[in-house]
């Protein structure tokens, strides 16, 4: 059993919370102890696109984490809360409510590489300990500004002209970036505050809502529905670099983490498989010198 799930995470349903379903679904599929891990943490209060990997594909996880990703969200204006989203304390209020020329003027000074200041309800360590425990239990959680980037960022719909309540956002990032943060500068960029009221991922890596079942339909192949109709393969989290084709000698060589040489390719990350087209490993190609990066023990 390897591959993906692409869960299209529901509202209020945590990301480990999600991995337990899919554990538990395998089972009652009657697939027994499957090793299990999901591709990048969501809030319970945002929905949309989580990768969660099985078996050999879990090999993947931490390169998933590091793949932009792409989100819906929608800014409130006037409220913020403590922790920049639609539960928590208001902290700061504002009468102003900025227009959509206003807003979409503000938006450029976001695209590209910027610094930001993650929220302090958020899963970075401070001192060992997550900053929401900290937070929760009253203390002063000063966050250090970290470097993200921003690719593209744009109002998501036509809104109603005239002061805007709300608006709605489409923003491709990088790892690490913080929409309610995002969000929170955004207020602040046109006068007044802001908290998030929506947030859906719709992209991760190369992994979109498209791709994606509900939890009602991993649900269902629990109770017996068909496997193709749940499970892609572990190469559909590799479709975003070249693949690269080897004879079986070579196969052989990449599976043994021996070193290839005199191979025409480009430099950069590329995923080897065999004759049969089967998966082999993550290999990197550096001035001819081929070298492997992850093997994936995958048998015919």
């Amino acid at each position: 059993m390897h591959g993906w799930i692409i869960l299209d995470k529901p509202l209020g349903l945590g990301s480990t919370q999600a991995v337990a379903a899919v554990k538990r679904n395998l089972r009652e599929a009657g697939f027994g102890k499957v090793k299990v891990g999901h591709g990048g943490t969501l809030d319970p209060l945002a929905t949309g696109v989580l990768p969660i990997a099985l078996g050999e594909a879990t090999k993947l996880c931490g390169r998933m984490l590091d793949a932009s990703k792409t989100y819906d969200f929608t800014i409130c204006f006037g409220t913020e809360t403590s922790g920049l989203d639609s539960e928590g304390e208001v902290v700061a209020t504002s009468d102003h409510r900025p227009s959509l020329a206003q807003v979409e003027a503000a938006l450029a000074q976001f695209i590209g590489p910027i610094a930001q200041i993650p929220p302090a309800y958020s899963a970075i360590k401070v001192d060992g300990k997550r900053a929401y425990d900290l937070a929760r239990a009253g203390e002063v959680v000063e966050m250090k500004s970290r470097n993200v980037i921003v690719h593209d960022l744009c109002v998501h719909a036509d809104v109603t002209i005239g002061a805007l309540a709300s608006v709605t956002l489409t923003a491709d990032v990088s790892k690490g970036t913080y929409i309610r943060s995002l969000a929170r500068d955004i207020a602040y960029a046109v006068g007044t505050v802001g908290h998030v009221s929506m947030l859906r991922r719709t992209r991760a890596g190369p992994f979109n809502l498209e791709s994606s079942i509900s939890l009602d339909k991993l649900n269902a192949f629990g109770q017996g529905a068909a496997q193709e109709d749940i499970i892609l393969p572990i190469e559909a989290g590799l479709v975003d670099i070249p693949a690269l084709i080897l004879s079986p000698e070579q196969a052989r060589a990449v599976q043994q983490g021996r070193v290839l040489t005199g191979i025409a390719m480009k430099d950069g990350l590329h995923w080897a498989r065999g004759a049969d087209l089967r998966p082999i490993a993550l290999v990197q190609n550096v001035d001819g010198i081929l070298k492997t990066v992850r093997g994936f023990n995958l048998t015919p």
